[in-house]
């Protein structure tokens, strides 16, 4: 028990002052953590250059070679041994560590790559001589001269090679490939006005291209979004909506995807604060809390988010590798990203995915026989699509036939009356959802668009209406309240009683109502009336750890809310139930009309649309 350690020396222990080498090699622990941060800290120095064309060569994962070059301002041959130097930097001058305009500030970077690989930076200012300098281990050469047209290139070869007991914790090459690619890709979404190029060099020669993306133009919307269309793919581009939101000095912008385009985890969430790409736990629950109300807990949003504001207002030297922000006010940026996304679903209205169309129609695209020897295409089984005179010819003819056939036929269809008052008031090209015209298995309405057709599950779409209008009389009339015969008094940390005291009249909107109670202690006087009898004390506790980790509470609204999507399944339309012509196009004209009603309480779509291009190409049409 009373053994001591055995790394704590038995004599006095001996003050010492570590040298360079030293101190280099544990800061470069911190900044450097694998070849992605390696790049990470290149790229963002070549930003803050200026460069508008930045190359990425990798060989073996960066192991083994990160050439980063690019065409920015450049560094003059005598401030070359200085860029080596660590806490050197042209970003600042040290007055101000909050007011930071740039990505790089604490002169950290090339030391600390010089201090555990094999660097070398040539470069040129405009105007002037081109130099180079190398460093390997923390040893730094001399200048010498170099041949370069412009811009800077700077070279790492061997990372780690000088504390090699870290190459024993890298992963795999393509591990390695994959983080570089990654960490480029949130950095190219930040500069969407710059062109960045990543090649992979393993083996010699020039290389394969893994991503390119080249400089965008246009207003910063539409720049962005061509950017996002090639980073995330043109589905992401294609049902994202654009976010545009202001709160006292944050200004928020970007694009999120529709819930229904939503992912099996959390890899497609991509948050940048003054152009920075963090990885922040607060915005990251801001935006989950955001999709809480339209996705299943299983499914995560998609999103690219950028917050500008003021450098004063957040603090970005918080970690050396600069990927966690503080904002000075937490709860304003946590608001911001929940009120400017939830607004910007909700007037999206009824839209849903086009993505939910695509996967329907690959579900029932036939397999291609290429077995003749054909380049597989489908064939092509009938001539140009007739004009409508001629079809309405072939129908009008063909009616007598159909009409026999009709009698003898028994499926399970409804066929809308020609009569039908709604179908007559407005042309189905002039409403986005069709004219119902057919119930099929008693729960699909089948209706006819413009161009194409859609199937409605009428419960799910029933069950969202119904849960909508509910949620707007609850914010009307608010929640209500049942007292307790005896109040339940929860013992907590005294800072914890305070915090939730803080959020006193916020929780007293929702039904539960709070008061000191002395020490640490609180008092629950209420609960809210639609929990019915709830455990007080679980509640409490849930909410302060939701504190903890989020910096907010959505526990009794989840709560609460959750009730509500069970009352609204119960109180819709049920499967089996024949509905009405008057009844389906009722249905469909309030599902126009409600925000969220493109998708289910639980995330799921609630109605398929298919163009009529598509369906003539699974039918060989066209």
């Amino acid at each position: 028990m009373n053994t001591p350690r055995p790394n704590i020396s038995q004599s006095a222990p001996v003050i010492r002052q570590l040298d360079d080498a030293a101190i280099n090699r544990i800061a470069a622990g911190e900044v450097v953590e694998r070849p992605a941060s390696a790049v990470k800290e290149l790229v963002e120095n070549a930003l803050d250059a200026g460069a508008r064309r930045i190359t990425v060569d990798y060989a073996d994962g960066g192991k083994t070679l990160i050439r980063v070059t690019d065409d920015g301002c450049g560094i003059a041959p005598d401030d070359l041994p200085l860029a080596l130097s660590r806490h050197a930097t042209s970003k600042i001058d040290g007055s101000d560590l909050l007011n930071i305009h740039s990505f790089g500030f604490r002169g950290e970077a090339l030391p600390s790559l010089g201090a555990v690989g094999r660097l070398s930076i040539a470069s040129r200012v405009a105007g002037g001589e081109a130099g180079e300098i190398t460093v390997s281990g923390g040893q730094m050469g001399k200048v010498r001269p170099a041949a370069l047209n412009g811009g800077t290139i700077v070279t790492l070869r061997d990372l780690f090679h000088a504390t090699p007991a870290r190459l024993k914790f890298m992963r795999t090459d393509r591990a390695e490939a994959q983080a570089i690619s990654d960490v480029l890709k949130r950095l190219a979404m930040a500069e969407p006005y710059v062109g960045f190029t990543l090649r992979d060099i393993s083996g010699g020669g020039e290389g394969r291209v893994t991503f390119r993306a080249d400089a965008e133009s246009g207003d910063m919307f539409d720049a962005l979004h061509g950017r996002l269309a090639r980073i995330l793919g043109s589905d992401f581009a294609d049902n994202a909506l654009r976010i545009d939101a202001t709160r006292e000095g944050l200004h928020m912008t970007g694009y999120a995807a529709l819930p229904t385009y939503s992912r099996g985890s959390a890899v497609a969430q991509y948050l940048f604060v003054n152009g920075r790409p963090v990885r922040d736990r607060m915005m990251i629950g801001a935006l989950r809390a955001a999709y809480m109300d339209v996705l299943s807990r299983d499914r995560h949003p998609a999103a690219a988010l950028f917050i500008d504001c003021d450098p004063v207002l957040v603090d970005v030297n918080v970690h050396p590798a600069k990927s966690e922000v503080r904002f000075r006010d937490p709860g304003l940026a946590r608001g911001l990203i929940v009120s400017g996304l939830r607004h910007a679903l909700a007037e999206a209205g009824h839209r849903a995915s086009s993505t939910v169309g695509h996967a329907t129609l690959g579900a029932m695209r036939p397999e291609q026989d290429s077995s003749d020897g054909s380049d597989g295409a489908a064939r092509v089984y009938q001539m140009d699509r007739p004009s409508g005179a001629a079809r309405a010819m072939t129908y009008r003819a063909q009616a007598p036939g159909f009409a026999e056939m009709a009698q003898e036929y028994s499926a399970r269809v409804e066929p809308v009356v020609e009569d039908a008052p709604q179908a007559e008031e407005t042309p189905a090209q002039d409403l986005p959802l069709g004219a119902a015209r057919a119930h099929l298995h008693e729960n699909y309405i089948l209706a006819q668009t413009a161009d194409g057709m859609v199937i409605v599950d009428a419960h799910a779409a029933h069950e969202r209406l119904v849960y909508e209008k509910l949620k707007r009389q609850m914010a009307e009339n608010g929640v209500a309240a049942q007292a307790l015969l005896i109040p339940e008094i929860v013992e907590v940390a005294e800072g914890d009683a305070a915090r939730l005291l803080e959020l006193a009249d916020e929780l007293a909107q929702l039904g539960l109502v709070i008061e000191p109670f002395g020490g640490g202690a609180v008092a629950v006087r209420e609960t809210p009336a639609i929990l019915g009898q709830c455990d007080a004390r679980a509640m409490v506790l849930d909410i302060l750890d939701e504190l903890a980790d989020q910096g907010d509470s959505m526990t009794i609204r989840a709560r609460i809310e959750a009730i509500l999507s069970r009352v609204a399944c119960h109180g819709s339309v049920r499967t089996g139930r024949r509905l009405q012509a008057d009844e389906m196009n009722a249905l469909l004209r309030e599902m126009e009309a409600t925000p969220h009603s493109g998708q289910c309480n639980h995330g799921r779509p609630t109605y398929v649309e298919l163009k009529l291009a598509d369906i003539e190409r699974l039918f060989g049409r066209t």
